[in-house]
């Protein structure tokens, strides 16, 4: 079926319109359906191609599916759903963009066999959670490298009443500005007003909190 140059060629059907490849026996071997719900198409692989160069763009077969576009863009609302795994060896946002990976029902899992690592080249890292946030190396050590490290919010322990009645402060000591940061047998950090020695055992009584 052939037009002359420069003319559509229009097949039209008030139901649907369909073109059959079969081989030298007569089997049916492709096909493609142009129904007025659907498109579909039956074969063994599916591509579509680029109209100058040839490059796949998109390929399937039983096996796996292929985008060989430059960027795969996802534009509904509600992202991609994936209902396994996902193996990719770059995940970025758009420029201008933060990234965000999110599980609002159950857990995230980010696994690699030589290690996961996570950088912020220009901006701040940040990792919240509601509950608790475990930092676990069960055969190396974990490695704070800052010029600043600040732990906030840590409870200040406080003297027995039988050593703070040896020596009661007085309104004219001066405001305690050093402290020293201790921990309890249970891995609890707090504060101990700094001495000539250590206070961490005389104020120990906020392990007992914990």
């Amino acid at each position: 079926i052939r037009v002359s140059q420069d003319s559509p060629l229009v097949l039209q059907s008030d139901r649907n319109v369909t073109v059959n490849a079969r081989n030298h026996m007569g089997q049916l071997t492709g096909q493609l359906t142009v129904g007025a719900d659907a498109v579909e198409a039956q074969c063994k692989r599916f591509e579509v191609r680029a109209s100058e160069g040839g490059k796949v763009l998109f390929s399937a077969d039983e096996d796996e599916i292929v985008i060989g576009a430059d960027r795969l863009k996802v534009t509904g609302t509600e992202g991609a759903v994936f209902g396994h795994s996902v193996e990719t060896p770059h995940i970025r946002a758009e420029p201008s963009q933060d990234l965000k990976l999110e599980s609002p029902t159950r857990s995230l899992v980010m696994e690699a066999p030589r290690g996961v690592q996570v950088n912020a080249a220009a901006g701040d890292l940040k990792a919240t959670c509601r509950k608790e946030l475990h930092l676990q190396s069960t055969e190396g050590e974990i490695f704070l490298n800052a010029d600043t490290i600040r732990l906030g919010n840590l409870p200040v322990g406080s003297f027995s009443s039988s050593s703070s009645s040896s020596s009661s402060p007085s309104s004219s000591a001066p405001r305690q500005t050093i402290y020293e940061l201790c921990v309890c047998p249970n891995g609890k950090l707090y504060l101990s007003p700094a001495g000539a020695g250590s206070t961490c055992q005389s104020s120990s009584n906020i392990c007992l909190w914990s």
